[in-house]
């Protein structure tokens, strides 16, 4: 194959190039692999938008999918494996996908939902036999290992994105977050000027269904090797880099805290000089933790402001940062200018705190391809668009992030939208009205909290059954952790909710960024 690991796979046959806690594979051996997942794909009617579906936890082989499926010109569809079959048949039927790949733990509800959504192909790894499940290593062990078509056009992965209305959205990677290019070969030499591309083996930390990890899986074709970590273990992300000598990798605020929070002890223990790069992204970051990992790890980290339907929109670097602190940094093109809007779009002088607008010099702004309306509320100024957050642009254009006017709740690097949670609560028996909204935590950076008003006060449900009644029904994530019993949730005449004001209290004096 026309990438870095068939060259690698002649130079450098022995070498390892990926692996996680399971396994550890040669750069012939990723070579092979590729090229058996792609030519599988390529055998296939993967539908007019080639969509294939990728349902499983991390590892090598949730990697050799994305990436197999990148190289035989097939757009990779990650499905969280936190959410429920319901859930997971809704984003297959969606997305169009022909192909589902699947883990040991994700296997069953895999199957169920696939069936649900008419997906004919189903291929898991390490899994117990099932009816209607295609083992992975036979199947790739039928595949062509020949060197598959390289003249084909890369697509971008489809993101599902927590929706407004109770439906997740799907969303294609935007340009500023997907290297492009009209073939597999002008892919790779793209990602080849990844900034990560430089600094030797990249680590894999976050779940693959978010952005900031699925980046670094494509540096794999680059030719630079990955280690990928199964699930997230404070002291095990230390042990690995110490072990490994990683250069490279992208986390979240919720790493950051759970890695300070470790006895100073353990963390002495470990060299973790190997950094060099460390995207920073998901959420913002109390200004005394990203403090302290300066202190630790060194000005290795950049910040990556934006959202899956634009990429990123503000960077900031280590040194900016200390001279800015809490800030997400300046605009970066394409995006040429960042503004704070008062409630009539006009603008507001320097460090005047408002509505944050970004104007984008393609004109592309934000997109949610099956959500119309959603596409429009959020490009309301010509030119501009909104993430949905208020702060202010300082006199140097430095961006800070003070507060939220959408209803989106970001914990622990994960987009959730109130209305899903909402929409489950409402149906209990129990439950006269009921709002969602992010309070503050620690380590999460916010969690979610329910404001319910029982049907009858005097016999409430109590807050227990009704986190259980949720968690029946969708993804545990996505329900709250806490219930509070109100008179009133302060709905209008006409039936709306002022959410900023529902959550001021719990956040008053908290203000968190960068």
């Amino acid at each position: 194959m026309a990438v870095e690991a068939a060259r690698l796979a002649v130079e450098r046959p022995e070498e390892i190039a990926l692996r996680d806690d399971h396994a550890a594979m040669t750069w012939a051996e990723v070579d092979d692999a590729l090229n058996r997942v792609a030519n599988a794909l390529s055998a296939i009617d993967l539908g007019p938008e080639r969509r294939v579906a990728v349902y499983a936890s991390n590892a090598v082989e949730t990697v050799l999918a994305h990436l197999g499926g990148l190289l035989a010109g097939a757009s990779t569809v990650p499905v969280n494996f936190h959410l429920r079959d319901e859930e997971v048949a809704y984003i297959l039927a969606d997305s169009q996908a022909r192909v589902v790949f699947v883990g040991p733990d994700t296997a069953e509800i895999g199957l169920t939902a696939a069936r649900e959504a008419g997906v004919p192909l189903v291929v898991g790894w390490r899994c117990p036999r099932r009816e209607g499940l295609a083992d992975w290593s036979q199947w790739l062990a039928s595949a062509d290992p020949g060197e598959p078509p390289t003249d084909v056009a890369p697509r971008p992965n489809l993101m599902y994105t927590s929706g407004t209305t109770g439906r997740p959205k799907g969303v294609d990677l935007p340009p500023t977050m997907f290297a492009g290019g009209g073939t597999i070969v002008e892919h790779v030499e793209a990602l080849k000027k990844n900034r990560f591309a430089d600094f030797g083996t990249h680590l894999v930390v976050g779940p693959m269904y978010h952005t900031g990890p699925l980046s670094g899986v494509r540096l794999l074709a680059a030719g630079v090797p990955v280690v990928v970590m199964t699930r997230f273990d404070p002291e095990g992300v230390l042990r690995t880099i110490a072990t490994y000598r990683t250069g490279t990798s992208v986390m979240v605020p919720t790493h950051f805290a759970r890695l300070l929070a470790l006895p100073e002890e353990v963390r002495a223990r470990y060299d973790v000089s190997s950094m060099k790069v460390v995207g920073h992204t998901g959420a913002s970051c109390p200004v005394d933790v990203k403090r302290r990992m300066i202190e630790w790890w060194g000005p290795v980290f950049f910040d990556a402001y934006g959202a899956t339907e634009v990429g990123t929109v503000c960077s900031i670097t280590s040194p900016e940062w200390l001279e800015h602190p809490g800030s997400v940094g300046r605009v970066i093109p394409p995006f040429t200018r960042a503004v704070a809007l008062d409630e009539d779009g006009n603008e507001l002088a320097a460090g005047t705190e408002g509505r944050l607008y970004f104007e984008d010099s393609t004109g592309r702004g934000v997109i949610y391809p099956t959500d119309p309306d959603k596409t429009r509320s959020a490009n309301l100024r010509p030119g501009f668009f909104t993430l949905g957050e208020i702060g202010y642009v300082d006199a140097g254009g430095f961006v800070f992030i003070t507060d939220r006017f959408s209803d989106m709740i970001v914990s622990g690097g994960a987009n959730i939208y109130p209305a899903e949670a909402e929409q489950v609560l409402i149906e209990h028996p129990g439950v006269a009205d009921v709002a969602v909204i992010g309070v503050p935590n620690t380590e999460m950076g916010e969690e979610v909290k329910a404001l319910v008003v029982p049907a009858d006060p005097t016999h409430p449900p109590s807050p227990e059954e009704l986190i259980a009644f949720c968690r029946e029904r969708i993804a545990g994530y996505k329900c709250p952790r806490t219930v509070e019993l109100v008179e009133t949730v302060g709905r209008t005449a006409m039936g709306k909710l002022n959410k900023r004001q529902l959550r001021a209290p719990y956040w008053e004096g908290m203000r968190t960024s960068g």
